[in-house]
């Protein structure tokens, strides 16, 4: 599929088949995480892969919203959660050819771990369109991370910051909603050129 037919139909999908996904496929989307960009190469992530439907029926109690608005996410055959771990950054700009000795947080513009964990994230959205499959990122509450952390076993040094599910959509998507296309925003909008205010 060409890369710009990619993008195009990258939507999120709430409403899947059960129809499995096979494992060799399931390995390319998890494994194009892995060439996403990071901070001094820190690759400062992890991603808990959920494709055992016991281990799925675990996770779903954590995102009871999408549950209740949405239960066919529970179809998914995939449900990946992306972890940041800041420590891992920290560590590397301690290294000599950085020099943060003190490890001090406050010195980074913006938090890279999430920021890149985030385009670890995108990518396995957009190889999973490349597959022929739909995706869905969407959020953790604050509230449910620490029992979900004690379910899965996860590190308090790595952050949830969401669950994608990866799948195949069901027959009876509802159509997207004319009011999507209303609200996106366009280039003349949000692209300014050569100056604040410059959209032309």
């Amino acid at each position: 599929m060409e890369f710009s037919e990619v993008v195009r139909r990258r939507r999120m999908i709430r409403h899947y088949s059960d129809k499995p996904v096979a494992p060799e496929v399931a390995e390319r989307i998890l494994a194009s995480a892995l060439r996403a960009p990071s901070a001094g190469f820190s690759q400062g992530w992890a991603f808990l892969a959920l494709t055992d439907p016991a281990d799925r029926a675990r996770f779903w109690p954590f995102v009871p919203t999408r549950t209740e608005q949405t239960p066919t996410m529970q179809d998914a055959p995939l449900v990946v959660v992306p972890l940041a771990h800041k420590a891992a950054y920290l560590e590397r700009y301690a290294e000599p050819d950085k020099g943060w000795e003190d490890r001090a947080e406050a010195r980074w513009p913006a938090p890279y771990w999430y920021i890149d964990t985030g385009m670890a994230a995108l990518l396995m959205l957009l190889s999973a369109i490349d597959e022929g499959l739909d995706a869905c990122f969407f959020g953790i509450m604050p509230e449910h991370l620490r029992p979900f952390r004690a379910e899965f076993g996860v590190p308090e040094a790595y952050d949830p910051i969401g669950g994608i599910t990866i799948g195949y959509r069901a027959d009876d998507v509802p159509q997207q909603s004319t009011r999507v296309a209303e609200r996106r925003r366009g280039a003349d909008e949000v692209i300014h050129r050569g100056h604040w205010g410059r959209h032309h």
